[in-house]
């Protein structure tokens, strides 16, 4: 397959920041992942792709769950964060995963896969569908496409007039998302997508983090993206390091918490898959 031209700036940078937000992100969201696959039929023996594997986090998680007779590549266009993705693999056990380099769309990794996944990648993608048809023409007859999508649009309907800091919070991220031209709604675009793509309508669902006790891990997960989401921010005159005094702004949340007694919303991620053939 031919890749698109005009793929979005990838939001939340390059960084070693980015990387250890990728594994916080990873850790809060894991639930919802490892619960997706096994709905979606991934099980011991199969074969995976994670296309846009990042610091290795889905790979991990399809790795524990097609278990040592299965095989996982993950693929992203980052080779530096493949390192960090190597190590991880090597530190958790898993002597069935493999990282390569390149674009998982025109890569040639092989067509007998079981599955093909990937978590908030589709967003970065010019033409979604047509990266969703040839991921799936990598598949097996009856193998499986998977993909889990943040869901920004929506994120408004949860702003309350007594939460000022969270509703600015939610504000500037759909900004920045869509000034880098990212799909604010891919999630709720899974649906058109696998159509458009030839595939059976999806099996869907809608989940949301979130939390409010002090140690929840929410709090310093939010730091941690707006450290990445900065650099975008500044660029494209959104806010600036002083709008967003990341050195306070755990605390902030807290307080806001604490005297408005509603919790404190992570973007909500929909995750769709179908069978092929």
């Amino acid at each position: 397959m031919t890749k698109p031209n005009a793929d979005p700036i990838y939001t939340m940078g390059r960084s070693e920041g980015e990387t250890d937000r990728l594994i916080s992100q990873s850790l809060l969201y894991e639930g919802i992942t490892l619960r997706f696959f096994r709905e979606a039929g991934v099980a011991p023996g199969m074969k995976a792709l994670d296309v846009g594997s990042g610091a290795g986090d889905v790979s991990l998680a399809l790795a524990s769950l097609v278990g040592p007779e299965g095989h996982v590549i993950g693929v992203d266009m980052n080779p530096d964060i493949l390192e960090t993705a190597r190590a991880r693999a090597e530190a958790a056990g898993h002597r069935n995963v493999e990282f390569v380099a390149g674009d998982a769309r025109t890569l040639d990794v092989g067509d007998d896969f079981d599955v093909v996944a990937g978590r908030l990648v589709l967003m970065y993608m010019a033409d979604p569908a047509e990266a969703v048809r040839g991921f799936a023409q990598r598949l097996r007859p009856g193998g499986v496409v998977a993909f889990q999508e943040a869901d920004l649009d929506r994120y408004r309907t949860f702003e309350h007039p007594d939460t000022p800091l969270m509703n600015q919070i939610a504000d500037w991220v759909i900004a920045v998302f869509e000034q880098s031209g990212a799909a604010t709604d891919m999630g709720f675009r899974l649906y058109r997508t696998f159509l458009d793509a030839g595939l059976p309508a999806p099996t869907m669902h809608y989940e949301a983090l979130l939390g409010g006790a002090d140690a929840w891990a929410g709090y310093p997960y939010a730091v941690q993206a707006f450290a990445s989401f900065l650099p975008l921010f500044e660029q494209f005159g959104i806010a600036t390091a002083d709008d967003v005094g990341a050195d306070t702004l755990e605390e902030r949340l807290k307080e806001e918490v604490r005297t408005a007694k509603l919790p404190l919303l992570l973007p909500p991620h929909i995750t769709a898959y179908a069978r092929v053939g």
